[in-house]
């Protein structure tokens, strides 16, 4: 074994180093972008069956072997076609631009206020909405398709943006920090077969956008007055003010989450002040 290593010469260790670099980096990148979704799910089913087949040829279970031969490919196609939602989004987090927005620009908990205050005035008023909140991935086709604003966040703005009788209120409304910086986008719909009869073009609309990128989208249900929160490939359905406070913080919020990091943050700049 040793004698191979000794025929190689430093092109070929540079060449396998390389490759080693490049695989390991692939791997890295689609690991953060399904981490939390399900399409962690399929690693896991995929990496069981791999083991169960490396256990079969090396007991010499030749039946089985033969088996799994024969079923692999179909199973991992089933697998792709029923967790292609998920698959699509991990694949375009993993390598699409990522958002120099997110970083450095959180929404504070007393902006998040305003926009439930907002919120909860619609529900009394029986209007709906959509608020996007980017994180990481790059979603600039989506604010293509709207209007840009780039106004300073407040109940009042969103109130006026989802008046029936304003022409920015069908679409979404993106909130970036703490201005509101496009209105009137289109967001598109989920293409999942089972969601809810119940749930109506918004709840689709913000269940696309959370399958195909890490936003987070709020939604206001005109019909049923349920605010919601969509992310991660998922829809969490009418949930209280408080609740969705606390995720949101969790998921924009890095100084109002870790108060910790904060005074480290804080502490370093005082000493390099």
């Amino acid at each position: 074994m040793f004698e191979v290593f000794a025929t190689l010469s430093i092109i070929d260790y540079l060449r396998i180093l390389v490759e080693i670099a490049v695989l390991t980096f692939v791997i890295y990148r689609f690991y953060l972008a399904i981490s939390d979704t399900k399409a962690t799910e399929v690693l896991g089913m995929l990496f069981a069956l791999v083991v169960i087949y490396l256990l079969c040829s090396a007991l010499k279970l030749d039946a089985l072997t033969s088996i799994m031969n024969i079923v692999a490919v179909p199973f991992m196609m089933l697998l792709c076609v029923f967790y292609h939602p998920e698959l699509r989004r991990a694949f375009s987090s993993s390598f699409s631009r990522k958002s120099r927005l997110f970083r450095g620009q959180q929404t504070t908990g007393d902006q998040i206020d305003s926009i439930l205050n907002a919120c909860n005035i619609l529900v009394e008023k029986k209007r709906g909405a959509l608020i996007v909140f980017p994180r990481h991935t790059d979603i600039q086709s989506i604010l293509d398709s709207g209007t840009k604003l780039n106004a300073d966040l407040s109940s009042t703005l969103i109130l006026t943006i989802f008046d029936h009788d304003t022409p920015l209120h069908d679409g979404a409304c993106v909130v970036q920090g703490g201005r509101i910086t496009y209105a009137a986008c289109y967001l598109p719909l989920s293409e999942q077969r089972n969601i809810k009869a119940t749930f109506g073009t918004r709840h689709r609309a913000s269940l696309g956008l959370a399958e195909e990128s890490d936003a987070v989208i709020l939604v206001v249900s005109e019909e049923t007055g349920a605010i919601s929160l969509s992310y991660n490939a998922n829809i969490y359905y009418d949930l209280s003010s408080e609740t969705i406070k606390k995720t949101l913080l969790k998921l924009l919020s890095y100084r109002d989450v870790l108060p910790e990091e904060r005074q480290k943050q804080e502490a370093g700049e005082g000493e390099n002040a």
